[in-house]
């Protein structure tokens, strides 16, 4: 579905990512792990042309998509929730879940578009609670999963999530996954996060990336019965099997 091969990319004359190989086939939940400053963001930004490329190309769905603008890329099928949320706080939660399908316009997409908000609320019952609540009130918890919810409006083929987990208390990181790993089987997930625990125990395969290199790759059982990997990531080695 998605595939990037020899991509670098970064800000004007500082280059973050380095010949990055990486694939993500359709169905799949993919995430990305590594400590600050690995590039995650920087990569998830990439993808979305929100950064151009230094080098290498980037396709989807077999299509060459490295010269399309952001707008284009959502047009495509790909949505990503962005680090830190970034919910439009002056807007209710309804009218910033309506903003996630404005790739959808027009009257014939308007009932489509209205029985797609019934299912989000049905799935996060707390924003159909505060639907008409500004955004910039919700709590953090609230306002990750209005997010989440906003970009599912677009119905995207592929998910991106950067860092969800960010200063949310543990319970409420436990719901955001919980959700995720309901949205198996209706969309491709691609997820950058430093909870790597979390990440891999949720994925299906995982890449590691150190200074903007991948220096890792494997399923989520390989990954997390690699010592180093254990280690670095997750504080200790894992438990030999009984």
């Amino acid at each position: 579905m998605l595939k990037l091969d020899k991509v670098s990319a970064g800000y004007g004359h500082l280059r973050v990512l380095h010949q990055i190989d990486l694939e993500v086939r359709g169905g799949e939940f993919v995430c990305v792990i590594g400590p600050n400053g690995a590039g995650k963001t920087t990569l998830l930004r990439a993808i979305c042309r929100m950064l151009p490329l230094a080098a290498g190309t980037l396709s989807f769905l077999g299509e060459a998509i490295g010269g399309l603008d952001p707008t284009a890329i959502v047009g495509r099928g790909i949505a990503m929730v962005p680090e830190g949320r970034r919910v439009f706080g002056p807007l209710t939660v309804r009218e910033n879940l309506l903003m996630g399908a404005y790739v959808r316009r027009g009257r014939s997409k308007a009932a489509a578009v209205h029985d797609d908000l019934a299912k989000l609320y049905a799935t996060f019952p707390v924003l159909k609670k505060r639907e008409l609540q500004a955004a910039g009130l919700l709590s953090g918890g609230e306002q990750q999963m209005l997010a989440i919810a906003r970009a599912l409006m677009s119905r995207p083929k592929l998910l991106l999530l950067d860092e969800p987990s960010m200063g949310l208390a543990p319970l409420i990181v436990r719901d955001i996954f919980r959700v995720l790993n309901e949205l198996r089987g209706q969309t491709t997930i691609l997820l950058v996060e430093q909870n790597a625990r979390i990440a891999l125990q949720s994925a299906d395969r995982g890449y590691v990336l150190e200074r903007g290199r991948v220096v890792a790759q494997g399923s989520r059982d390989e990954l997390l019965a690699d010592d180093a990997i254990f280690n670095t990531y997750m504080g200790a080695a894992p438990a030999a099997a009984n």
